[in-house]
């Protein structure tokens, strides 16, 4: 099946400037006026045109322009856990639903496998094609359902519990694959994660929590958005979970790398982490390489919003590096595998470090890149975030097991728990 042509939007960068810069901006302001009343207001999908009650940090977080160490930290700097507990745990949800998805690696080839399946489908089976194209044009006649694609499309953000809503008439309204509509979210989305979006759609279908659906109510739906929308009785009243193996046992993640780095270093960045140059601070670079991954986050086309901002984000990324470096160092880009091994080759590499990123589009490339690096003699360094190292251990279960640690995981990164 040919993919259909990209989507034009309307442009985003004034409101998300893929850049360090506007992602710490965006924290003092929010920090400055929204933060405090988080805990209240942060149900309320008041429209794109106001998001006041939320801190719209997810596209920032998502490629690491920012990082959640210093989200907390300065957040903590400013007020007692107990008045911003519920932004706190906010944070930390993203970090578990990586950590949950590092010991079930499964559960994400799974999805990509099933996603890549129901593209074929949508070639041979006019009936599925036609019910897909309906719901992902916003042709529903469910006036918010439809009112949440045009927002989708053409900002590259939706409320999180719009998010919920979304899902939730995708699939027991519309009964349309849960998959598809997860591959949907990472077509468009700014802050496509992953983790966070496939452990989402997995738990609005009752696959994550065994039992536990999410469903849609009208009333709900009239009161969160302010009386925005109301779509009556055209939801489904029940939601029965989907047909789906339960999650697999946790498995123990991965080893990081910590071994010394010597020879020549390159530095391989990805949009998972646009700053990897702070976790290589020690490492003598001689240059560094971003590695474009956006469209492989789906199969069909990424929107140009979302290939732009990653785009924007990686640039950042080489800007700083350049600005940081002490010696004279190189800052290029690459498309595909074969553009790294050319740079590698092209500067007699003998070691590659790259902050090592959680399931998704970046770590499947490295995946297959890594063979080819040490067929080359090539070592292959993965780096991993503190904040990764101290989390995700802790997200084998629910997130609830993790919530309880708070506080004493706040204490282990020197920050005050005191609520």
């Amino acid at each position: 099946m040919s993919s259909p042509a990209r989507i034009a939007v309307s442009p985003t960068e004034s409101v998300y400037p893929p850049t360090r810069h506007a992602a710490r901006e965006r924290l003092s302001g929010w920090l400055a006026g929204g933060a405090i009343n988080y805990g209240k207001r942060r149900n309320f999908d008041f429209g794109p045109s106001d998001r006041s009650n939320v801190s719209g940090l997810s596209p920032f977080v998502r490629h690491r322009l920012i990082l959640e160490s210093e989200i907390l930290a300065e957040t903590l700097s400013r007020f007692p856990l107990r008045r911003v507990d519920k932004f706190v745990q906010e944070v930390f949800w993203r970090t578990y639903f990586k950590g949950w998805l590092e010991h079930r690696p499964g559960v994400w080839h799974g999805y990509t496998g099933r996603v890549l399946q129901l593209v074929e489908e949508l070639g041979c089976d006019a009936g599925l094609r036609a019910e897909y194209d309906r719901a992902v044009d916003g042709r529903t006649g469910i006036d918010c359902f439809d009112a949440w694609v045009h927002e989708l499309r053409h900002t590259g953000y939706l409320h999180n519990h719009a998010r919920m809503w979304f899902a939730s008439i995708w699939i027991f309204t519309l009964k349309l694959p849960w998959e598809l509509g997860a591959d949907f979210f990472m077509q468009h989305l700014l802050d496509g994660d992953a983790a966070a979006n496939t452990c989402s759609w997995r738990w609005v279908g009752g696959l994550h929590t065994q039992g536990k659906t999410y469903l849609a109510r009208a009333a709900n739906i009239r009161e969160y958005t302010a009386g925005r929308f109301d779509p009556g009785d055209a939801l489904a009243e029940v939601a029965m979970p989907i047909a789906g193996s339960l999650p697999p046992q946790p498995q123990p993640i991965r080893e990081a790398d910590t071994a010394p780095v010597d020879g020549t270093v390159g530095l391989l960045m990805t949009d998972d982490d646009c700053d990897p140059a702070s976790l290589a601070s020690d490492i003598q670079v001689q240059t560094c390489l971003a590695l474009r991954t956006a469209e492989q986050r789906s199969p069909m086309s990424v929107a140009e919003h979302v290939l732009e901002f990653s785009a924007g984000a990686l640039d950042d990324g080489l800007r700083r590096f350049s600005n940081k470096a002490q010696h004279a160092a190189s800052a290029e880009t690459a498309d595909s595998i074969e553009d790294v091994l050319d740079w590698a080759s092209r500067w007699s590499l003998d070691t590659v470090v790259v902050a090592d990123p959680p399931q998704g589009a970046s770590a499947d490339a490295l995946t297959r890149l890594e063979p080819s690096l040490r067929a080359r003699g090539i070592r292959f360094v993965r780096l991993r975030r503190g904040f990764d190292e101290l989390v995700w251990p802790h997200a084998r279960k629910g997130f609830f097991g993790l919530k309880k640690k708070i506080p004493a995981l706040l204490a282990d990164m020197g920050l005050d728990a005191e609520v």
